[in-house]
């Protein structure tokens, strides 16, 4: 039986500007999740998995000079992204 990976979440963040559109999007991401299963279900669908992707992203990702001073919602949102998905 040949292995698929799995994909990253649906979700949107190239619209995540503001605290209140993050949360949106994280509530987004959620139900993205929660409709899981078979060839939708993400490549890191457990919180270990998860959130060894998104350590593994934020140490790979190359963060401009104004992100390290004062990050924006929407990279929080794209290492979200990223972390569902990311090998």
């Amino acid at each position: 039986m040949d292995y698929e990976t799995g994909r990253s979440t649906h979700a949107d963040a190239s619209s995540v500007v503001t605290r209140d559109d993050f949360a949106d999007f994280l509530e987004a991401v959620l139900g993205d999740l929660r409709l899981g299963g078979g060839e939708r279900e993400w490549e890191n669908a457990t919180l270990d998995r998860f959130l060894e992707a998104l350590a593994t992203f934020a140490l790979a990702r190359v963060i401009d000079a104004e992100d390290q001073e004062a990050p924006r919602w929407a990279l929080f949102a794209e290492m979200i992204v990223a972390a569902t998905g990311y090998e």
